[in-house]
Protein backbone atom coordinates (compact mmCIF):
# COMPACT_ATOMS: atom_id res chain seq x y z
CA UNK A 1 0.00 0.00 0.00
CA UNK A 2 2.23 2.71 0.45
CA UNK A 3 5.63 3.23 3.17
CA UNK A 4 5.28 3.19 7.00
CA UNK A 5 5.75 6.39 8.39
CA UNK A 6 5.55 8.21 11.98
CA UNK A 7 1.71 8.81 11.60
CA UNK A 8 0.67 5.89 10.65
CA UNK A 9 2.10 3.87 13.01
CA UNK A 10 0.62 6.03 15.43
CA UNK A 11 -3.02 5.79 13.81
CA UNK A 12 -2.28 2.25 14.23
CA UNK A 13 -1.41 2.58 17.37
CA UNK A 14 -5.02 4.29 18.61
CA UNK A 15 -6.90 1.43 16.41
CA UNK A 16 -5.35 -1.46 17.98
CA UNK A 17 -5.92 0.12 21.19
CA UNK A 18 -9.25 -1.69 21.92
CA UNK A 19 -10.17 2.35 23.22
CA UNK A 20 -12.45 4.16 20.77
CA UNK A 21 -10.78 6.86 19.38
CA UNK A 22 -13.47 9.55 20.25
CA UNK A 23 -12.24 8.74 23.68
CA UNK A 24 -9.00 8.97 22.79
CA UNK A 25 -9.28 12.53 21.81
CA UNK A 26 -11.58 13.02 24.90
CA UNK A 27 -8.45 12.14 27.38
CA UNK A 28 -6.10 14.07 25.37
CA UNK A 29 -8.62 16.70 25.32
CA UNK A 30 -8.46 16.83 21.58
CA UNK A 31 -11.44 17.20 19.34
CA UNK A 32 -12.14 13.96 17.76
CA UNK A 33 -11.93 15.02 14.10
CA UNK A 34 -8.89 17.25 14.67
CA UNK A 35 -7.34 14.00 16.31
CA UNK A 36 -8.62 12.11 12.81
CA UNK A 37 -6.99 14.54 10.77
CA UNK A 38 -3.65 14.63 12.51
CA UNK A 39 -3.39 10.53 12.56
CA UNK A 40 -4.63 10.14 8.87
CA UNK A 41 -0.93 9.57 6.96
CA UNK A 42 -2.74 10.46 3.73
CA UNK A 43 -3.53 14.48 5.19
CA UNK A 44 -0.69 16.27 4.93
CA UNK A 45 -1.68 19.60 5.41
CA UNK A 46 -2.40 18.02 9.78
CA UNK A 47 0.45 18.18 11.87
CA UNK A 48 0.47 15.51 15.12
CA UNK A 49 2.59 17.50 17.54
CA UNK A 50 5.06 16.25 20.01
CA UNK A 51 2.79 16.48 23.12
CA UNK A 52 -0.55 15.35 21.39
CA UNK A 53 1.68 12.34 20.89
CA UNK A 54 2.93 11.69 24.20
CA UNK A 55 -0.35 12.13 25.49
CA UNK A 56 -1.27 9.18 22.59
CA UNK A 57 1.18 7.04 23.98
CA UNK A 58 0.32 7.27 27.15
CA UNK A 59 -3.60 7.01 27.29
CA UNK A 60 -2.82 3.79 25.00
CA UNK A 61 -0.18 2.32 26.61
CA UNK A 62 1.60 1.94 23.67
CA UNK A 63 4.89 3.37 22.46
CA UNK A 64 5.70 1.41 18.80
CA UNK A 65 5.98 5.26 17.61
CA UNK A 66 8.31 6.13 19.89
CA UNK A 67 10.17 2.36 18.95
CA UNK A 68 9.67 3.06 15.46
CA UNK A 69 10.89 6.52 15.67
CA UNK A 70 13.89 5.26 17.14
CA UNK A 71 14.44 2.67 14.73
CA UNK A 72 14.41 5.40 12.56
CA UNK A 73 17.54 7.11 14.04
CA UNK A 74 19.28 3.89 14.30
CA UNK A 75 18.25 3.05 17.61
CA UNK A 76 16.48 0.24 19.57
CA UNK A 77 14.58 0.73 22.88
CA UNK A 78 14.27 -3.00 23.42
CA UNK A 79 14.70 -3.87 27.10
CA UNK A 80 14.51 -0.40 28.14
CA UNK A 81 12.24 0.00 30.85
CA UNK A 82 11.33 2.92 33.35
Amino acid sequence: MFDKNVTKVVQDCILDSGIQAKVVAQKINKPYSTLMREINPFDVSAKLGAETLLEIMKVTHDIRPLQYMASEMGFNLDGCNA
